[in-house]
């Protein structure tokens, strides 16, 4: 089965979705009005919508026509918060709520799986297994997906796809590629402690800002000499806050950051390292500092090739050998990456970039919008890996 003209006959629909949804984003966590929208086309298409008593998104079940006892299931996500950016594109259909913007393109995703779905349940007949869908909240909060993995949702699926529309990515151009796509994202903050005097007397005092200074330096040796220069790795202090006065020598400094790479091992030392780093030079200095480590999502590595195989031959079938396009690995996060530690997955890219038509900001850009002509291929991606993995794994 080929789904590519069925999405174009789709088409219309899921632009309207798409410019739906962007007209009406909600923040990470407060995704009600976006889950219940979604829910209703959900119902009109013959799904029964399950929602959660206390977090928002949902998820739906799509049982197979020729489904048998042995038979799988294919999860398929599409995030749906929005982010904190007053939106400054000039469309017809921009943000209708003030400070609140689809700059990340999570409104092409609703629209996209919704014209999946669409393809699908008409279809619903010919599979040979079952589609398990996903409208995940807070992706941009990092730890969204988290939720879902603990309340059981990839607990009878034997596999996950997920995608995402990207602003660097021509359009109508889609990437599948083995290996590290995107990195993990480990947050922390280090709170200094020194002790103040005055700015003229600094000898009766200790200097938090200047010990942070040195921290903010040291730290970057984890980087350039303790981690495998073929290896990539951010260590990123992103904001400092201390000091009362000009003349008053700082008595604590506050300082957040984020950690980034694509192994799994470098990930398990940074922690240690950085926290031996912190504590010794501040002691060093005649300081005190402590650091406070989070974990969050794991490097999003598409390890699994039989499903990026899938996917890469969906496109082709669709669309042709030129369809696809090498992109580079990126520092980026992605918490698709709960999923994957969970259950075979495979993540792939869209892109929406369309230079000629002036289609050109990015990501988490007041500016970003999309070329709109791509996002059929989108749907009809999400209908045809399912249809194909179920076609290749159900018995």
């Amino acid at each position: 089965m080929n789904f590519k003209d069925m999405a174009e006959q789709n088409e219309t629909w899921i632009i309207e979705q798409r410019r739906y949804f962007h007209a009406h984003p909600e923040l990470s966590f407060e995704e009600k009005n976006t889950t219940q929208a979604i829910g209703k086309r959900l119902e009109e298409m013959g799904l029964i919508p399950h929602f959660y008593p206390d977090y928002n998104g949902l998820w739906a079940m799509i049982e197979g026509g020729k489904s048998t006892p042995d038979s799988k299931t294919v999860a398929l996500r599409a995030d749906i918060d929005a982010l904190p950016i007053e939106e400054h594109t000039g469309l017809s259909f921009c943000s209708q709520n003030p400070g609140v913007m689809h700059a990340c393109g999570h409104d092409c995703h609703i629209a996209m799986l919704l014209g999946g779905i669409r393809m699908l349940t008409s279809r619903k007949k010919h599979l040979k297994g079952n589609v398990k869908i996903i409208f995940q909240a807070a992706e941009e909060s990092c730890h969204g997906a988290e939720y879902y993995v603990k309340h059981g949702f990839l607990d009878d699926v034997d596999a996950i796809y997920g995608t995402h529309i990207w602003g660097d990515l021509d359009a109508p151009y889609m990437n599948f590629e083995t290996g590290p796509r995107m990195a993990s994202c480990d947050n922390f903050r280090i709170e200094v402690e020194g002790i103040s005097a005055h700015g003229s007397t600094p000898h009766q005092g200790v200097d938090a800002i200047l010990t942070a200074a040195h921290i903010i330096t040291e730290i970057q040796a984890i980087v350039s000499r303790m981690n495998d220069p073929l290896n990539p790795l951010v260590v990123t202090v992103g904001k400092i806050t201390g000091g009362q006065r000009f003349n008053i020598l700082a008595d604590k400094v506050i300082m957040k950051g984020t950690t980034r790479t694509h192994s799994p091992e470098m990930r398990k030392k940074t922690e240690p390292l950085l926290r031996k780093i912190v504590e010794n030079t501040a002691d060093s200095m005649g300081a005190k500092a402590t650091l406070t480590f989070e974990y969050f999502p794991a490097p999003l590595i598409n390890e699994h090739e039989d499903l990026v195989q899938i996917a890469r031959n969906a496109a082709t079938k669709m669309y042709g050998p030129d369809a696809l396009k090498p992109f580079p690995k990126m520092m980026i996060s992605e918490d698709f990456a709960y999923f994957m530690e969970k259950v075979p997955a495979v993540f792939g890219l869209v892109g929406s970039q369309n230079k000629e038509l002036g289609f050109t900001a990015k990501n988490h850009n007041d500016h970003y919008t999309v070329d709109e002509s791509v996002l059929k291929r989108g749907a009809a991606m999400y209908a045809q890996f399912a249809y194909d993995f179920l076609e290749e794994k159900s018995k």
